[in-house]
């Protein structure tokens, strides 16, 4: 995404802690966020990811990865598992399965010891290998580098294709949901939905082709660092402001 030179904000305080007139005007502010028009929230999400911009300048794929076959993999593995674990793992992986031969062909128990630290270890291994078979039987031992076909390897539904596809390929055909994204997209007010598929689509219909891969990790690392699950870090947030679920309870 080309970045356009942006002020960060200045901090704001938020709802939590205010009472009396400034505590009813930052509900007022909230609920009309919630109900503004298609265009104001595009803007403001336009805003939001500005100032995520500057906030996270190396924003990139966490996943370690050196060819496309070995992102679909450690993406894969990355399922209820950290990225930091995975990244480890996957040094073992790319030594033992370098190609989608070699893991087609591997050994299912040994397949599943060198990823057991990564959990499910049992379905990853078995994903693995099958969407590895599928490389070598389907297109001749190269990643497919579509959408549509990506879609057919077993084990790789959209979000992981979405990310070979847009960090891989460098041709993004859609936005990466993860349960980051799910749970900014609706803090933010950017969708109401609950399925990946229409959080995709309404989070694409207000960003362009071109940074649809940024949009993802920028919301991930604020997901991470500051918008967390349980204890969302409002007071401190620079896009507070800009949230419709700011001062939620149980926020910090």
């Amino acid at each position: 995404m080309t970045k356009q030179a942006v002020v960060p904000s200045p901090k704001r305080k938020t709802s939590k802690g205010l009472s009396g007139k400034a505590q009813i005007s930052s509900k007022l502010e909230q609920a009309n966020m919630i109900r503004e028009s298609a265009d104001v929230r595009r803007a403001r999400f336009r805003t939001i990811l500005d100032e995520l911009a500057v906030l996270y300048p190396d924003a990139k794929c966490a996943l370690d990865f050196t060819n496309p076959f070995e992102l679909v993999t450690a993406t894969i593995l990355s399922a209820q598992c950290t990225d930091e674990r995975v990244n480890i793992v996957m040094k073992d992986v790319r030594k033992k399965f370098p190609t989608p031969k070699a893991m087609a062909t591997a050994d299912i128990a040994e397949l599943e010891a060198t990823i057991r630290s990564t959990g499910f270890f049992h379905q990853k291994a078995l994903s693995l290998k099958s969407m590895a078979s599928d490389i070598v039987e389907k297109f001749g031992g190269v990643v497919p580098s579509t959408m549509d076909e990506l879609t057919t390897l077993r084990g790789v539904g959209r979000k992981t294709a979405n990310v070979v596809m847009g960090n891989a390929f460098h041709n993004a055909e859609g936005i990466a949901v993860d349960t980051h994204v799910t749970r900014l997209a609706g803090r933010l007010g950017l969708s109401k939905h609950k399925e990946p598929e229409k959080i995709e689509q309404d989070l694409m219909s207000m960003t362009e082709q071109a940074e649809w891969s940024i949009v993802s990790h920028l919301l991930i690392l604020h997901g991470r660092a500051i918008c967390t699950a349980r204890s969302p870090k409002c007071s401190s947030c620079t896009i507070a402001d800009l949230c419709p679920s700011r001062g939620m309870p149980g926020s910090v």
